[in-house]
């Protein structure tokens, strides 16, 4: 059984139409299971389609960074392996030891890249075009703006390095976090108490809509990307009843462009001055109306 696991994973990353496949259909199975099941009754702009589009362009591009980007964690993670680098061969780990070393290390390079956006002025000029979606849903999970995505990439670079996660077991992590990604953001309303129960090990549905709330300082927690441990381990860990969440921000952007495919990709670039919000990005600290 595991020796299929690894025999599988480890040459995923050649079989990109396979990937895609798994990105793609994760996607439009949560958008069916929302449209049954919705945790709020959104009201888009346009359509929910319309709505789509702008999501999908940021995806695309998106993807095709981290394409680009896999030569680099191919290559990486080949080397760790040759020169016997990384927590994995330091402990010599067993196969499964290998998968749990290699799965937990990325998901910290996740959380650790995302809390890292949210402390640094600078870095949160491209992660707000994440949380400036006024409708949070299926789509808004890989909306991402480039420099999000590159810094992104630096990251779980950084964490294969110092685990040396051999290929199967990034590419294990990389199949748990598009299927998560998109359970977290899609607009669907589970039990309470399952998704209570689902938060004590996995982020949650309602766990990650806590992130997305408009208002300091639930922006500021639930930075997981697949596994609760890191938040509730390190203190950013959040809880706000779902009736209370509304998505957006609260200054920064300009909520009625949150649809405004040219303007999210500029915003990042534009000077202090030009800010309405004389105190600009800091994200740590709170607007004079929360």
């Amino acid at each position: 059984m595991m020796e299929s696991v690894v025999a599988y994973f480890s040459t995923l990353e050649q079989r990109p139409v396979e990937r895609m496949a798994l990105l793609v259909g994760g996607l439009i199975f949560f958008w069916i299971i929302e449209g049954a099941i919705p945790l709020f009754q959104l009201k888009y702009r346009k359509t929910k389609f319309s709505h789509a589009l702008v999501n999908f362009g940021f995806t695309v591009i998106h993807l095709i960074i981290h394409t680009a980007l896999a030569v680099l964690i191919v290559l990486l993670s080949d080397w760790c392996r040759s020169a016997g680098f990384g927590l994995v061969y330091w402990l010599h780990a067993n196969v499964a030891g290998t998968i749990a070393i290699g799965v937990l290390a990325l998901d910290f390079s996740s959380w650790l890249v995302h809390w890292s956006m949210h402390q640094q002025p600078y870095l949160w000029r491209y992660h707000l075009i994440h949380h400036s979606d006024n409708k949070v849903d299926v789509t808004t999970g890989l909306r991402h703006h480039p420099g999000d995505s590159l810094l992104r990439g630096v990251f779980f670079l950084l964490l294969i390095f110092v685990s040396g996660a051999p290929m199967y077991s990034v590419m294990i992590y990389q199949t748990l976090v598009v299927i998560t990604t998109a359970f977290t953001h899609a607009n669907i309303r589970l039990p309470k108490k399952l998704d209570k129960w689902l938060s004590y090990v996995l982020i949650s549905p309602n766990m990650h809509k806590v992130h997305h709330h408009w208002k300091q300082p639930y922006t500021d927690s639930n930075y997981g990307a697949v596994f609760s441990i890191w938040d509730r381990l390190l203190g950013t860990y959040k809880e706000l009843d779902p009736s209370k969440i509304r998505y957006g921000l609260d200054r920064y952007y300009d909520n009625e462009k949150d649809e405004d495919f040219l303007s999210l990709m500029k915003d990042p670039f534009i000077k202090k001055q030009q800010r309405q919000d004389t105190a600009l990005i800091q994200p740590g600290k709170k607007s004079p109306s929360t």
